[in-house]
């Protein structure tokens, strides 16, 4: 029925609202002490992403021995079948399997609470933490089926499909426990998240 639902609505060719927003281009490079460097997206991957504003942006910290990788890619619209990714299905086809995961509820730095996906992923000996979720209209959602529902919801209601993927990713070193890395990119996190309404309107 979701399906369908969702299939409807590409069929009808509404045009969305498209809110006004700033763009991740203008994304802070400087996050708690942690300094951001621009990791630019090759035309292939842009291609798979289809259109939208896109964030791809490592940070370190002189304090840490450990990089963050930030990634956010927003779609002004999803009704013309370009959709978010979910990572489940893109890092495994980069060789990627997951080894735990669960839903979490994170309160930021404004105290506010995110209901988000953490994972831990490995490759060969290397192992990452991944935290990633659905952001719009101000819900932070952990599923992607809960997301394409809220997403059709929304187009219903507010005539709006706009909506953006955010994960977070650092690696577990070879002489750290995962609860380490894990404290490390939850905190990260819980002072990334309060900047986004600027850029993933609410």
């Amino acid at each position: 029925m979701l399906g369908a639902t969702i299939s409807l609505l590409y069929a009808r060719g509404d045009t969305d609202l498209i809110p006004a927003r700033v763009s991740l281009s203008q994304f802070p490079e400087g996050i708690s002490g942690w300094m951001g460097r621009d990791m630019p997206l090759d035309k292939e991957t842009l291609d798979v992403l289809g259109a939208g504003d896109f964030l791809s942006r490592n940070y370190s910290s002189s304090g840490q021995p450990y990089t963050i990788g930030l990634f956010i890619g927003y779609f002004p619209t999803q009704r013309t079948g370009t959709t978010i990714h979910s990572p489940k299905n893109c890092l495994p086809g980069a060789g990627w399997a997951f080894e735990a995961s669960q839903y979490i509820d994170l309160k930021d730095a404004d105290n506010r609470t995110h209901r988000i996906g953490e994972y831990v992923i490995s490759n060969g000996e290397h192992k990452d933490v991944v935290l990633y979720w659905y952001e719009a209209h101000g819900r932070s959602v952990a599923s992607e089926y809960a997301a394409k529902a809220y997403m059709v919801a929304d187009a219903m209601r507010l005539k709006r499909t706009d909506g953006a993927l955010v994960r977070v990713i650092t690696p577990i070193g070879p002489n750290e426990s995962r609860a380490v890395a894990v404290a490390r990119a939850e905190a990260f996190t819980g002072q990334l998240a309060p900047l986004l309404p600027a850029y993933i309107p609410n």
